[in-house]
């Protein structure tokens, strides 16, 4: 396997494909690099270079109890790419890895990005306040936190068969495979990074982050995600692509949509 070792003693996973320019993915809760492999495909077979790594806590990357916040995940993601030299890289960041594409730009600096896409992201902040009075209440994800403690098996199944992927909506057809997969990868994680990360990227907020940003950039909020309001993630961002409705899950489901990103990283628009 590929991987490297961070400053402060963690194994990071990595996969590594390809030539030409490079396309960094970085993924979702509570995820893996793995879920991107449909995507990675895609653009390996139209000459990019492709990498996407497990999140510290998350695959096969070090199962760890502490660094679960958005400055260790973004400088992660920095290490990952001083370590591989990338350089004019396209960052493409889903739910979480949203956040730490946004935070890795605005902590690092962008000489070595393009462009960057979120995809149904957490900022620029997940949870309800008096100045974010469209976000999600803080007992929502007291409520995940309390079914991961008590059965989490359970509740990684229940996710992406019911409204992570919309398979709860009349009509839908679930695909087994598609929910297991999700199944295997939230398992392979550590169950001590879940209590102690998703409370903190929730309440952690990225208006300033988003403002900073300088590198061109796209988001797509997914109008149909029914783990946050649309506005959730729209708000306070200098570029929004409306885009086709999608659910949270979409970088299984919705593959067609990466067509759109093939013309941003070629330089149009999505």
């Amino acid at each position: 396997m590929s991987s490297f070792t961070t400053k402060d003693g963690i194994e990071i996973f990595y996969k590594d494909w390809g030539t030409g320019q490079p396309i960094v993915f970085s993924h979702g809760w509570p995820l893996s690099a793995d879920d991107w492999d449909t995507q990675m495909m895609f653009f390996l077979k139209r000459g990019y270079r492709v990498v996407a790594h497990d999140r510290r806590g998350h695959g096969r990357s070090t199962q760890t109890g502490g660094g679960h916040d958005m400055d260790h995940y973004a400088d992660d993601l920095a290490a990952l790419t001083v370590h591989l030299d990338l350089k004019d890289a396209v960052h493409v960041g889903h739910s979480t890895g949203g956040g730490e594409v946004v935070h890795y730009l605005a902590r690092h600096g962008e000489s070595r990005v393009a462009k960057a896409v979120m995809i149904s992201a957490v900022p620029p902040l997940m949870v309800k306040t008096m100045a974010n009075p469209g976000g999600l209440p803080k007992e929502v994800f007291d409520g995940f936190q309390a079914q991961v403690a008590s059965n989490r098996a359970q509740f990684y199944y229940d996710v992406p068969a019911g409204p992570f992927y919309g398979y709860n909506r009349s009509g839908a057809k679930p695909s087994q495979g598609v929910i297991w997969n999700w199944w295997r990868q939230g398992m392979m994680g550590a169950v001590s990074r879940f209590g102690a990360a998703f409370g903190q990227v929730a309440e952690e907020q990225h208006i300033e982050d988003l403002q900073g940003l300088s590198a061109r950039h796209a988001h797509d909020g997914g109008r149909h995600d029914q783990r946050r309001p649309p506005n959730v993630p729209q708000r306070a961002t200098s570029r929004h692509n409306a885009g086709p409705a999608l659910m949270d899950g979409l970088d299984v489901v919705v593959v067609s949509n990466t067509n759109q990103a093939t013309a941003f990283t070629k330089g149009g628009t999505p």
